[in-house]
């Protein structure tokens, strides 16, 4: 139970890490929180025009989520756990992101590291989830919209496709929290206001992390 404890700690601190921000003020950009949605992400970082900032910041994102969960799965044997915990390792390392200890637990909005929970979960489901994400962004150049239409199904994927149940319901866990981070987004996609992928920068148009 302690070994346990640790490892889920280790994560979150791992997701506390907020790229995003340590990215910007390494490449003295301004910091992501005070322009376009006011969010700590990627998209939000493209709108500074740096592409190489929101490609590093998508990178590293992704990055935590898969090393918080390969470090969990590791240790596993040795500790003397299961598959529950390296699950509840990917769940944290998710909320640490949202509400990061480093910084003032005014997080993101978790989607590019849950992709890179879900790959080192299971790389198979994980696609399929970056491939759903990836066609609806295509589509309609609505990276939000692509984050809510993957949150309802990567449950689903996961259920069908790898089928623990304590690893489906983390994931679960994870999706209503994408979702419930993207409530600012669903109001502005049903009025017609919410911003396309690539669009430039603003002042933060709403006070959501």
């Amino acid at each position: 139970m302690f070994w346990s404890v640790c490892v889920v700690l280790l994560a979150y601190l791992l997701g506390s890490l907020s790229f995003a921000v340590i990215v910007s003020r390494a490449m003295r950009l301004d910091d992501p929180r005070s322009y376009g949605s006011g969010n700590p992400g990627a998209t939000n970082v493209l709108r500074s025009g740096n592409k190489l900032a929101a490609i590093l910041t998508l990178l590293l994102d992704a990055v935590k989520g898969v090393v918080a969960v390969l470090i969990a799965r590791f240790l596993a044997e040795r500790l003397g756990y299961g598959d529950g915990v390296v699950a509840l390792a990917g769940l944290a390392s998710f909320l640490g992101h949202l509400y990061p200890i480093f910084f003032r637990f005014q997080g993101g909005k978790g989607v590019a590291t849950a992709a890179g929970v879900l790959l080192a979960l299971n790389w198979v489901t994980g696609l399929a989830c970056l491939a759903t994400w990836l066609v609806i962004a295509v589509l309609t150049r609505y990276s939000s919209l692509a984050a809510l239409v993957t949150a309802v199904l990567a449950p689903v994927w996961f259920h069908f496709m790898h089928g623990d149940s304590q690893v489906v319901g983390a994931v679960a866990v994870m999706s209503v929290l994408l979702i419930w981070r993207h409530r600012s987004n669903i109001t502005k996609l049903l009025n017609g206001t919410e911003s396309k992928l690539g669009s430039k920068a603003s002042k933060p148009s709403d006070s959501a992390p």
